[in-house]
C-alpha cells in the first residue's frame, strides 16, 4: 500500500482501513505469542501501513483545518 493510493481515499475509507489494519495487527500479535506464525515480517509491514494511514489522516485533517475560516481573526 502506497501513500499515494491512500491520499486518493476519503477520510471515512481511511478510518475503515485503519480499523482493519489494527484488527490484523492484533491477530498477528496473538499468532506470534502463541507460536503459530513464523512470518514476523508481516507484523512489521502492518505496523508501517498503520503509520501510513494515520499520517494521511493527519494530513487531511490539517488541510481541512487550514481551509476552514477562523472565528473572524486574521493575521
Amino acid at each position: 500500500m502506497n501513500a499515494s493510493e491512500l491520499r486518493d481515499k476519503s477520510v471515512e475509507e481511511l478510518q475503515n482501513e485503519l480499523l482493519e489494519l489494527r484488527k490484523e495487527q492484533f491477530n498477528l500479535r496473538m499468532q506470534k505469542a502463541t507460536g503459530q506464525s513464523n512470518q514476523t515480517h508481516t507484523l512489521k509491514n502492518v505496523r508501517r501501513d498503520i503509520a501510513r494511514v494515520k499520517t494521511v489522516l493527519n494530513q487531511k485533517a490539517g488541510t481541512s483545518a487550514n481551509e476552514a475560516p477562523s472565528n473572524g481573526e486574521q493575521n
